[in-house]
């Protein structure tokens, strides 16, 4: 089942995708909700982010084939990191090239959804935490992340953290072709089996350092094949099963 939050001149809503057509869900998809009888068009919609979380947990090196390219061994345990909710943005929504930056660069991601309050859980208890799985776009300003030899400033500007289109719920993490294309050409292809660490170790792990609630992202890292982005260009990160997440960069 796939999730979209949006907007068509009223109220915000959760909806079911049912192809070109939504219909609205009754309460949201974190507790018990229905499945009620008005439907819009999708045409005739603005899709929001699909979540607000409280906080975005983001994976770094996670991917084999990644940290091949760069030259390095997978890590014993995941190096986590965090992008500030101000951050996060819905597809169709415009990137904005900060001024403070001249070297910014995409990174596709598979992102997990929280569907529960999640501490301290197993990997076996992991699955029934997650509502489902999204698109994102880990934006970094790479010229930045080397100056300051840590990863704040350079992953937290407004709009460097693109979610969507929708949340998958039935769906395999650890099998999917991940797809980026920078103005359609094909700049990182790879899958989610080559994760070193799976979605369910991840949200075990993670939940053992912070307590997790409904609707928090985590990014699980992105294949090899990042590079720069310029004002103007348009970015596609598409993973199998779930959608295509589409922004443009511009410049204020």
């Amino acid at each position: 089942m796939k999730i979209v939050r949006f907007s068509c001149g009223g109220p915000i809503a959760y909806g079911v995708l049912e192809g070109d057509t939504i219909r609205v869900i009754d309460g949201t998809p974190f507790i018990r909700y229905t499945v009620g009888e008005a439907t819009y068009r999708l045409d005739d919609v603005r899709l929001l982010e699909p979540v607000i979380p409280t906080k975005i947990v983001a994976v770094g090196l996670n991917y084999i084939d990644h940290a091949a390219e760069i030259g390095m061994e997978p890590h014993d345990e995941p190096i986590i990191f965090m992008k500030p909710v101000s951050a996060a943005i819905a597809a169709g929504d415009a990137i904005i090239y900060p001024r403070m930056s001249s070297w910014i660069e995409y990174e596709a991601e598979l992102a997990i959804v929280i569907k529960d309050i999640t501490r301290q859980v197993s990997v076996e208890q992991a699955p029934a935490r997650i509502l489902g799985y999204t698109c994102a776009n880990d934006v970094t300003a790479r010229d930045l992340q080397r100056k300051d030899g840590q990863w704040t400033r350079a992953k937290s500007f407004d709009t460097f953290a693109p979610i969507g289109p929708c949340i998958e719920t039935d769906i395999d993490p650890n099998n999917l072709k991940i797809e980026l294309r920078l103005n359609g050409e094909v700049t990182q292809s790879s899958n989610t089996s080559n994760m070193h660490f799976k979605p369910d170790f991840l949200v075990s792990f993670i939940s053992h350092v912070m307590t997790l609630c409904p609707g928090d992202i985590i990014l699980t890292g992105t294949p090899p094949g990042v590079g720069p982005m310029q004002i103007g260009d348009e970015v596609e990160v598409e993973i199998e099963g779930i959608g295509t997440l589409r922004n443009k960069v511009i410049t204020l």
